[in-house]
């Protein structure tokens, strides 16, 4: 299965029983799948049919869809007098004019009035939609396969970036592991060194016991475990990688694991060069996490 991205644009223009109608749909990183959805009067409901759509395709990200209706060339608004908001006008400015505080209204003033022209638009009425939802329905369909697409493009793209991340790691794991401060020869040495700053350099050491000191410590800072784990974990992220769908929560637990474990490199670390591994590590992880916030 291909690798998705979690951001991505869609547009879709279409056609229903002579009416034009465009949805739109823009996706960002998100935790889940959070739809937003604005849509014309009277289409409210095909919101949940809308829903249904968008979550069967989609798994995570935030989402907002949009749908614009196009009125046909050939329909127009009726309108019609709200004679009941006219009376109560006619009534309080004849009592005005009796009592001399106005003068009678003009026709054209009184149709002025907000409220006294009522605008009926057919595309708010249940026969509109009958005609045209389910081509609608359909067009989201479209836009929404378009979508996917463009997620599953860019997702391919973060997959090649992320592969590049994890040889790099793979690669910093293996300099950590042929370190030549991990060597038991090389811990003696620098104990040895320790002990004549502290005594001075006539001191006498006791050869034996310094190797056994330097073995205690071997064992106390060797980092084998945690070169193992993270040689597992790089091998399951590949994998992750290449089954694709929907890993972008198992590829960031994953991150987790390899910041915690590259930090407890760099708390074993006695070596300068070690250290150096460790950070430059840890740098790569970061890279390679930020980018899996991306991925669906």
């Amino acid at each position: 299965m291909p690798v998705r991205s979690m951001t991505g644009f869609a547009r879709f223009e279409g056609l229903a029983d002579g009416a034009g109608f465009v949805w739109e749909l823009r996706s960002v990183n998100g935790k889940g799948l959070e739809l937003r959805l604005r849509l014309p009067q009277g289409f409210e409901r095909i919101e949940a049919d809308a829903r249904r759509i968008l979550s069967s395709a989609l798994s995570r990200g935030n989402l907002q869809i949009s749908l614009s209706l196009d009125r046909p060339e050939n329909a127009l608004p009726a309108f019609s007098i709200n004679q009941t908001f006219l009376n109560e006008i006619l009534r309080l400015s004849d009592e005005l004019v009796r009592a001399g505080h106005a003068t009678s209204p003009s026709a054209d003033g009184l149709l002025a009035l907000r409220g006294v022209i009522e605008v009926t638009d057919e595309a708010h009425q249940p026969e509109w939609f009958e005609a045209r939802g389910p081509s609608v329905l359909e067009g989201l369909k479209a836009a929404v396969a378009a979508l996917v697409a463009a997620r599953e493009q860019e997702g391919e793209a973060l997959r090649t970036l992320l592969v590049a991340r994890l040889n790099e790691m793979e690669a910093l794991v293996g300099q950590a592991l042929e370190d030549p401060s991990r060597a038991p020869e090389a811990l003696a040495a620098r104990l040895r060194q320790q002990v004549m700053d502290l005594l001075g350099a006539d001191a006498l050491l006791d050869t034996a016991r310094l190797h056994q000191e330097a073995a205690v410590m071997a064992t106390k800072i060797d980092i084998r475990e945690e070169i193992d784990r993270l040689t597992t974990h790089i091998a399951a992220a590949r994998g992750l990688l290449a089954d694709g769908g929907a890993i972008g929560r198992k590829l960031d637990f994953l991150s987790q694991e390899f910041n915690r474990e590259s930090n407890t490199i760099c708390s074993k670390s006695h070596a300068a060069s070690l250290t150096a591994i460790g950070l430059q590590l840890k740098v790569v992880i970061d890279q390679f996490r930020e980018q899996v916030q991306n991925i669906e």
